[in-house]
């Protein structure tokens, strides 16, 4: 599953595309937003079943979203006053982060709890898109025949799933003594997503000096 460095570097990716101004802090803000779903690593220890739900709901950014474009267009906007002119700019662009950075890449592996907590069921939206000789266009992530499977795949609920990290082994009390791992980048591809991040993040800084 993609680490918090993962979803971090897809933060900053967002950042470097999207923010009008750059700097160290609106950059961190942006990433920030991206890393929020992985707190709910935490909340797992104490909610069962809502590490990938509580925050890694499609409905935390949908709210936000909403909330940003409401502020946005009142003349006494609060994200303009507590953060300046380009406070609603900079809050939309998190909420990008959030979405694309925080909350697809882990429904793309092993799955979220997709809108928790209006409806309580793990989604995972994983297949592939291939152009066939004969054929045609071919994609895998939804099944739009009338046989269950492809990559669209329902799992459990908060009351059956749990996902394994270092912070939290398993569902109640952790063995004393277990291993904890603790990722960084699970394959070559997070590995790009991450040096990728950070070659954008050093040329929007050298552009900024210029």
């Amino acid at each position: 599953m993609p680490s918090s460095v993962v979803h971090v570097a897809f933060g900053a990716l967002v950042a470097t595309a999207l923010l009008r101004e750059f700097d160290a802090k609106l950059l961190a803000a942006v990433c920030a937003f991206a890393a929020l779903p992985d707190v709910d690593t935490f909340l797992g220890i104490w909610i069962a079943g809502g590490h990938r739900a509580i925050l890694h709901t499609a409905l935390l950014p949908a709210v936000l979203g909403a909330f940003v474009y409401w502020d946005s267009r009142r003349p006494d906007s609060w994200l303009c006053e507590r953060f300046g002119p380009n406070g609603p700019h900079v809050a939309g662009v998190g909420v990008v982060a959030l979405l694309f950075g925080g909350v697809l890449p882990d429904l793309m592996t092993n799955g979220v709890n997709l809108l928790y907590p209006v409806h309580d069921r793990f989604y995972t939206f994983a297949g592939s898109i291939e152009l066939s000789s004969t054929e045609g266009l071919v994609q895998t992530f939804v099944d739009f025949g009338d046989e269950p499977g492809g990559g669209g795949t329902v799992g459990g609920t908060t009351e059956n799933t749990h996902y394994y990290t270092g912070v939290d082994l398993e569902r109640g009390e952790d063995p004393e003594n277990a291993e904890r791992v603790f990722p960084v980048v699970s394959s070559g591809l997070q590995l790009v997503v991450v040096l990728t991040a950070l070659a954008g993040v050093a040329g929007r800084f050298r552009e900024g000096k210029r």
